[in-house]
């Protein structure tokens, strides 16, 4: 039989002349095990079949198997994550999390490339997309969301903050309360976040008086917008020094103590397991030779491997069969709410799915494009843009992973100002998953307007109407060209 010797990146082997049949055929199947390429394996065999004497030879190891672990749910799952304006710091301190944690063996650390890990994040110093990472308290097994700051990627870490169970609001002591920290607050409250833990971060690069006056601030912010920011936990220190191992009191004590804070003052959230699965997609991957992934929060429901499904968005609806489910690299017999996975999918290519669609039990979700619904409009000091709604506007229409353009008309007024709410029928120009109570958020020119909740379907609009809808968002978008 041949001898192997695997390397990081080769086989070796030598196989001794004349070899049987059946010897032959073990080094065959030998070298298949660690995914040598058929056509390589069956030219090495044919040589060793006529050679003269010993030959050595070697071959590229590709993927060598390993068996995957079996994700063990011994504590309780919560999703947490970092918000803030950019540069604050949110990406270091989720490395810095995960090094403090890794010499307790509850994570594995992550440098701060690892989580900025896209080439235009690395090129531009700043997180466009958001990152998931996982790690352990004492208390709980967490998925940790790090979102993009960047005011230009805004739409993204609205995904974020739709996945999370509370937050860590990072903010720096040199900058104090930035633009994307107010927004960033607003859209996390908008969303059902209750809970706020505050790191006021760079504290070795300010003096202790700048460092209070930042805690003033933001616990007035916090409180302005609607949080417990009199009595919500803040901590104070340095991502960079826990990250780099410098100054413990500011660095690895920080951290700590902020854990403890998320696992004491973030309530362990109610699950809603009984009702039929839903994922919203949040990616959509190709893996060669095992087929398509999708990622996302399961938002409610069990799946399982086995189970039949169907995707459900953008005036498509296509049916397909869960042949694997995985969490962070683990093999997950069940997904429950709130797990953060990713669902291998039988027989459905990629470029058929997308961002936004929803990943449910077949018949249990239906588009709609046309909804009744009550409306709050933000005015300046919460970060809207100060103009009122008025009847017939086009805007964007954020909601779970997805957003489209949508028209709005105005029940019963002429106009509705910052600071009121009103009732609002929004007509989408594509059907989209939509459902009584589900929450959603109005963007127009880059900004925040208006937050509001689905409170009647209406009927399905015609495809005249909708065409209609589809020719005016044209028009304006050429009028806004010119």
């Amino acid at each position: 039989m041949a001898t192997m010797l695997k390397t990081s990146k080769l086989i070796c082997y030598t196989l001794p002349k004349n070899k049987s049949p059946a010897q032959l055929n073990r080094y065959f199947q030998t070298l298949r095990k660690y995914n040598v390429p058929l056509q390589r394996c069956l030219n090495d065999v044919l040589r060793r079949q006529n050679a003269v004497g010993p030959v050595v030879g070697c071959a590229r190891m590709y993927a060598a198997p390993s068996e995957k672990k079996v994700f063990q749910r011994v504590k309780p799952h919560c999703n947490i994550g970092t918000i803030g304006h950019v540069d604050h710091g949110k990406t270091t301190l989720t490395a810095a999390i995960t090094k403090i944690l890794s010499t307790k063996k509850m994570a594995k650390m992550k440098q701060y490339a690892d989580i900025d890990n896209a080439p235009e994040e690395k090129a531009r110093g700043i997180t466009i997309n958001v990152a998931h990472v996982e790690y352990e308290t004492e208390a709980r097994h967490y998925s940790h969301t790090d979102c993009p700051g960047h005011a230009d990627y805004i739409k993204n870490m609205i995904t974020g903050t739709n996945q999370m169970d509370g937050a860590i609001l990072v903010v720096a002591a040199t900058d104090g309360a930035m633009p994307q920290t107010r927004e960033h607050l607003l859209l996390a409250k908008q969303i059902g976040i209750g809970h706020i833990i505050v790191f006021i971060n760079k504290v070795d690069a300010a003096d202790s008086e700048m460092v209070e006056l930042v805690e003033m601030e933001i616990r007035e912010l916090l409180s302005e917008m609607g949080f417990d920011g009199e009595n919500l936990p803040v901590i104070k220190g340095s991502a960079l020094c826990a990250l780099e191992g410098k100054e413990p009191e500011i660095g690895e004590k920080a951290i700590d103590a902020l854990l403890a804070e998320v696992d004491k003052y973030v309530p362990q959230p109610i699950r809603d397991l009984d009702k039929p699965f839903m994922l919203p997609v949040e990616h959509v991957y190709s893996i060669p030779g095992r087929g398509t992934v999708v990622t996302g929060r399961l938002e409610r429901g069990i799946i399982k491997k086995g189970n039949e499904c169907e995707f459900v968005g953008y005036n498509k609806v296509i049916k397909s069969t869960i042949t694997g489910v995985e969490m962070f690299h683990k093999i997950l017999e069940e997904a429950q709410a709130g797990d953060q996975l990713g669902a291998l999918i039988k027989g459905t290519k990629r470029d058929d799915l997308r961002r936004g669609m929803v990943l449910a039990k077949p018949g249990t979700v239906k588009m709609q494009d046309f909804v009744s619904t009550q409306v709050y409009v933000l005015n300046k000091d919460e970060g809207g843009n100060g103009k009122p709604l008025v009847p017939y506007q086009q805007m964007q229409m954020y909601s779970k992973t997805w957003d489209c353009a949508c028209q709005l008309n105005i029940v019963g007024k002429e106009m509705v100002m910052p600071g009121e709410d009103c009732s609002v029928e929004l007509k989408l120009i594509r059907p989209m998953v939509l459902e009584k109570g589900q929450r959603f958020t109005l963007r127009v020119a880059g900004s925040t307007v208006g937050t509001g909740v689905i409170t009647e379907i209406k009927k399905r609009l015609l495809d005249e109407e909708r065409r209609g809808l589809l020719e005016g968002k044209k028009a304006r978008e050429k009028k806004n060209a010119e």
